[in-house]
């Protein structure tokens, strides 16, 4: 399943830049992912200082 943005996100922009498919952009207040693009690598989980990212 693709991974999802909880309400934690501070907006840092960290996920983004490591995302290997581009699956995420910057919503309205946090970061989303699309899932339809997302490969579940867990690249974002990694480099999130909050743990936003999460497996949905």
């Amino acid at each position: 399943m693709a991974y999802i943005i909880s309400d934690e996100c501070v907006s840092c922009g960290a996920c983004e830049a490591e995302c290997p498919v581009s699956a995420i952009s910057e919503g309205d207040g946090k970061y989303v992912i699309d899932a339809d693009a997302c490969v579940e690598c867990g690249a974002c989980a990694g480099v999130c200082p909050v743990g936003a990212p999460a497996a949905e």
